[in-house]
């Protein structure tokens, strides 16, 4: 049995890890090396963390982590503690591969085992949630076969689902 110290040490350890792949996933967006980031990347940052809001959740958290006049800027040492909180809360977790397939199913009405381009960007962009034209451009880059022009779902939705730790 581990000892308090023991504990002590493996939290704030872990504690330091999050900490570190918070300020790696930020210094990616920090174009300008100021120790900000437009907010116009905050879903890709918050994503690149393996956390996955929905565009409401991420207003939300905007206005806990925005400047009091807004400067279209995100600061790190706002958005350290916020993440760092939301990661040790395993808040915003992306979907299981199982569900992510079901929901490809459900789209999947002929059940062909693969969407067009087309028939993903219809869902993706005019259903629900609806992505962003940057967002649809992230996403078929990664799921689209090159050779045949569709998305293999059953392939796409392993790379998507992300592994708890």
């Amino acid at each position: 049995m581990a000892t308090t110290e023991e504990t002590k040490e493996n939290a704030e350890s872990y504690v330091a890890e999050l900490q570190k792949k918070v300020t790696d996933a930020f210094d990616i967006f920090d174009h300008e090396s100021n120790k900000t980031v437009d907010v116009r990347y905050r879903g890709n940052n918050r994503r690149s963390l393996g956390c996955c809001p929905t565009e409401g959740e991420l207003h939300d958290i905007l206005a806990e982590i925005e400047e009091e006049e807004p400067t279209g800027y995100i600061r790190f040492e706002k958005f350290l503690p916020k993440m760092t909180k939301i990661l040790l809360e395993r808040r915003y977790k992306p979907s299981p591969e199982d569900q992510l397939l079901k929901a490809f199913h459900v789209l999947d009405s002929e059940g062909k085992g693969y969407l067009t381009q087309e028939e993903l960007t219809k869902y993706m962009t005019e259903e629900g949630e609806p992505f962003t034209q940057e967002e649809m451009e992230e996403m078929l880059s990664a799921a689209v076969d090159p050779d045949k022009g569709t998305i293999l779902y059953k392939d796409y939705a392993s790379l998507m689902a992300v592994e708890e730790t």
